[in-house]
């Protein structure tokens, strides 16, 4: 849990074919756009992936691409077409290009040219999640976190799974419910680290497992900053009122390479609840 990264708006550039280490500099996107648009993502805080169709679908006349707003309370998808490349450059960002939709897209990691175990894992997913809509699913290029592959991203509220097992069909039904697939769920994208643990930590507690539940109120450090041993306190918001969640954060006792290419092992954080009580009255301004 609590791995999710800070992205809150994305891009998303179809390019079929192979995807070397970078997925936008090696592979037939524009060479000469590539830098350009690269430098526009920076300038304006999105995060870029490349998509390709799964497995031998046919591509569909054109180039899809779109942005994603996964703010709380903002959520969309805007799919354009472009003729070229280089109207990436020029179009608007702000969603009013091409037709919003609410969503759901499926990205599955299959960056095989970033590390192999999300063109093993990744591509199999890919191929077999059982959404309603085909099209809603894509393979997508590096999202992070590649010893958890297979890696699955939930479009437009951000929701990130890992070691998602067999064909993906118990995370796409919870989506179509409207709910969080609980034991797969890294993190929601743009929540701190603390607050996506604490949400994750509560929703166990509380049975809550709705995509909007527990949204965070307020995130404190209770420890020095730095420290090894974190201590934090978070506060969300509950069906019956704010929630004060206090989750302890340290290295994990098991050490593990974090993607498959690494040679040295590591030992990322874990995360554990200390206490989950009703929140004070003043706990939004503290």
């Amino acid at each position: 849990m609590a791995t999710a990264p800070p992205a809150q708006r994305w891009l998303l550039v179809e390019q079929p074919g192979p995807w070397g280490q970078n997925a936008l500099d090696h592979s037939r996107f524009d060479r000469d756009v590539a830098p350009r648009l690269a430098s526009r993502v920076r300038a304006e805080n999105l995060r870029l992936l490349m998509i390709r169709r799964p497995g031998n679908r046919p591509a569909a006349p054109g180039r899809w691409w779109a942005v994603v707003d996964s703010r709380p309370g903002r959520e969309r998808i805007s799919w354009a077409v472009r003729g070229s490349d280089a109207e990436l450059l020029e179009a608007p960002w702000d969603g009013s290009a091409g037709t919003p939709v609410a969503g759901p897209a499926y990205l599955v990691c299959a960056h095989g040219g970033h590390d192999v175990c999300c063109a093993v894992r990744g591509r199999s997913l890919a191929r077999s999640l059982p959404a309603a809509d085909p099209d809603s699913v894509w393979e997508c290029s590096h999202l992070g976190g590649c010893r958890f592959a297979a890696n699955l991203l939930v479009l437009p509220h951000g929701f990130y799974y890992g070691q998602v097992p067999g064909d993906g069909a118990d995370v796409v039904a919870a989506h179509r419910r409207g709910e969080v697939a609980l034991p797969w769920l890294r993190g929601r994208a743009g929540l701190p680290a603390a607050a996506q643990a604490a949400q994750h930590l509560a929703r166990r507690e509380l049975g809550l497992v709705g995509a909007d539940d527990l949204p965070p109120r307020a995130v404190r450090e209770l420890t020095r900053s730095g420290s090894a041993v974190e201590h934090w306190r978070v506060v969300l918001d509950g069906p019956d009122g704010g929630v004060e969640v206090i989750v302890e954060s340290r290295p994990g006792a098991d050490a593990g390479r974090l993607t498959c290419r690494a040679v040295h092992p590591v030992h990322p954080r874990a995360w554990r609840l200390l206490s989950l009580t009703p929140a004070p009255a003043d706990a939004a301004a503290s």
